[in-house]
């Protein structure tokens, strides 16, 4: 019995003692963690060591819920407070340090190979580890991994034998090393055929198959990465997912400095697959830590094979389906740029870096509450989920839009100061600027996918909705890709981008609603549309500054603080604005009532809270 046992509820009728006290027998629930009192006589055990006690005390009435789930949600809600904005800010640090790296890395790969044929042969084999990082480490995995280990942790405490993580590692992480180990060898060893297919056409086909055959290797070393930051979050531990970035471009541009003279471009793959393995080492020792943390019996948790069962076979097909669909953009682009002139799949691959950096700092929020969304629903508490999810929605399109109005006002001056020196030259900053402010229009809906799809695989059932959501906006660029690349070149194909990814937005916000986190698709819809256009003149208000200031520099940051400010702006004064906690409201919405004096209306019970605060929030099993 616990030392403040004496603190603990009674339930009345269990028997009368003198000065009006009941007497109540304690009893430990089979979990272990739940006091329930059971009527009737009791005996008083010497020194406390049995399973029943005497407790004399007031009897107030049981508190409601003292089911195992019940006490679950009451326990994850009551932790947390301030976690989400600390795993965020965490995140956002490394992330912007992992970005700015990245900065660094192709500003380095500019400056040493331009964006002519060798630079369109190196990145043809970049599209192995494009493809790899969103199947392996951004999408699948995670979508797949992150719900299983949630639902593994939320087991763990009624597990009587064994423990449901350890056996889900168990039944999982062999077959997937087997699998993807083969397939690295198989891309290594097909390497010309990956080339014909990726790039028919191009200029240097040796050079681009001996980076292909560099590049492949991170197959094996990105599923181990995926694998490391899904289980890490599932646990609340964000640290170490956060630097896998940072480790990566250290290794490729380490190698890139050292391995420039005697292999050229290649250093920059060979640098592809050092980079992968630091990725594995920064986050190893924290998950076996984690693993650590609760010794069990070899003796199998009941469940735990089922569970593995299920990641392998359940819910891998439609979550592997989506991310090679969507990956498949980055397919059709390079397709239909190689037989365009030298430096086009290079200006591309320049103006996509640069304007996705909104859309990465954008799914940051999304990235920390995911693990969150998942053991609500464990929980059993959908309607927290929804509340985390849709707030997550707008605080992340309101950071895409003030990104994209930045990059759209002042395209010309961000790749002029970033990557205008050495062999880039002017023509080359000029058709990446375009290409760069088209691509920028499709920011939304890419934000947007990345955190809708995250409601359709919370649950632990499969779901091929988002696939073929996907695949009617891969249907889309296709299909406006070929012409647009005739007419425009470069900015035609990062047309057809923009109009694929936001149909399929359009698509997946459309069936939200039905599933198990069912977001309101109609409001958030409408509230989407008031961001856009508020980031429209956002946009205006950037590039009158940007084009009235001389430095690139200055430019770009006066541009950046007008563009921002304005859009903060709308969202704070507008009566029509969508209201996020994050910022103040300087406008009230007033209601009449019926002595026809106007009072302020009050805020509902579900926003009344700050970020974080209304939902299933805890820091897992540490």
């Amino acid at each position: 019995m616990p030392p403040d046992a004496t603190d603990s509820p009674c339930a009345p009728g269990a028997g009368v003692l003198p000065g009006g006290a009941r007497r109540v027998s304690l009893r430990r629930a089979p979990a272990g963690d739940v006091w329930a009192a059971a009527p009737g006589p009791a005996e008083v055990l010497p020194g406390g060591s049995g399973g029943v006690a005497t407790l004399t005390a007031p009897a107030p009435p049981l508190p409601p819920r003292t089911g195992r789930r019940a006490h679950a949600r009451a326990k994850v809600r009551g932790e947390g407070r301030g976690f989400l904005a600390r795993a965020a800010a965490v995140t956002a640090g490394l992330t912007a340090a992992g970005a700015l790296l990245g900065l660094v890395r192709d500003q380095i790969l500019a400056g040493y190979f331009g964006a002519g044929a060798e630079t369109d042969a190196f990145l043809v084999a970049w599209t192995v580890p494009e493809f790899a990082s969103t199947l392996l480490i951004e999408d699948a995995m995670a979508l797949i991994l992150v719900p299983a280990f949630s639902r593994a942790l939320a087991r763990r405490p009624a597990a009587l034998a064994g423990d449901p993580v350890r056996e889900l590692v168990r039944g999982t992480l062999p077959r997937l090393t087997l699998v993807v180990g083969v397939v690295a060898a198989f891309l290594v060893a097909a390497a010309p055929a990956v080339v014909d297919l990726l790039a028919p056409g191009l200029s240097d086909r040796a050079l681009a198959v001996d980076c292909v055959r560099l590049t492949a290797t991170c197959v094996l070393t990105f599923a181990l990465v995926g694998y490391c930051s899904a289980a890490l979050r599932a646990h609340h531990v964000f640290l170490p997912p956060a630097t896998i970035y940072v480790a990566y471009n250290v290794g490729i541009i380490g190698a890139m400095v050292l391995l420039r003279e005697p292999w050229g471009v290649r250093s920059a793959a060979a640098g592809v697959a050092v980079g992968g393995v630091f990725m594995v080492l920064v986050q190893l020792p924290a998950l076996l830590r984690e693993l650590r943390t609760r010794p069990g019996p070899e003796r199998p948790a009941a469940g735990a094979a089922g569970e593995g069962r299920l990641v392998v076979v359940g819910l891998i097909a439609p979550v592997v389906a989506f991310s090679l669909i969507r990956q498949s953009q980055t397919l059709i682009e390079r397709f239909l740029a190689a037989p365009l002139p030298s430096g086009a799949i290079s200006h591309l691959n320049y103006a996509q870096k640069i304007a996705q950096m909104p859309m990465i700092l954008s799914l940051m929020l999304c990235t920390v509450s995911f693990p969150m969304v998942a053991r609500a629903l464990a929980a059993g508490d959908p309607e927290g989920a929804r509340r985390r999810v849709e707030r997550d929605l707008l605080a992340a399109a309101v950071v895409v839009l003030a990104g994209a109005a930045v990059v759209i006002a002042t395209a010309p001056r961000i790749v002029e100061l970033l990557f205008q020196r050495g062999e880039f030259g002017r023509a080359d900053t000029v058709a990446t600027a375009a290409v760069m402010r088209v691509y920028a229009l499709g920011l939304l809906g890419q934000t947007m996918v990345g955190a809708l799809v995250r409601c359709y695989f919370s649950a632990a059932r499969p779901l091929w909705y988002p696939a073929a959501a996907m695949a009617a906006g891969l249907a889309a660029t296709a299909a406006a890709g070929v012409p647009g690349a005739a007419a425009w070149g470069a900015v035609g194909i990062a047309a057809a981008n923009a109009a694929g990814i936001t149909l399929t937005a359009v698509l997946l916000l459309r069936g939200a609603h039905r599933q198990t986190v069912p977001v309101r698709s109609g409001p958030l819809g409408e509230d989407l549309l008031r961001l856009a256009g508020a980031a429209a003149g956002a946009t205006g208000a950037g590039w009158l500054c940007s084009v009235a200031i001389g430095p690139a520099a200055l430019a770009v940051a006066v541009a950046a603080f007008a563009a921002v400010a304005v859009l903060l702006l709308f969202l704070a004064c507008s009566p029509r604005a969508p209201e996020l906690p994050l910022l103040p409201r300087f406008s009230t919405r007033r209601r009449r009532t019926a002595h026809g004096r106007p009072h302020r209306a009050a805020p509902p019970a579900a926003d009344a809270s700050p970020v974080g605060g209304d939902v299933p929030l805890g820091h897992g099993h540490r």
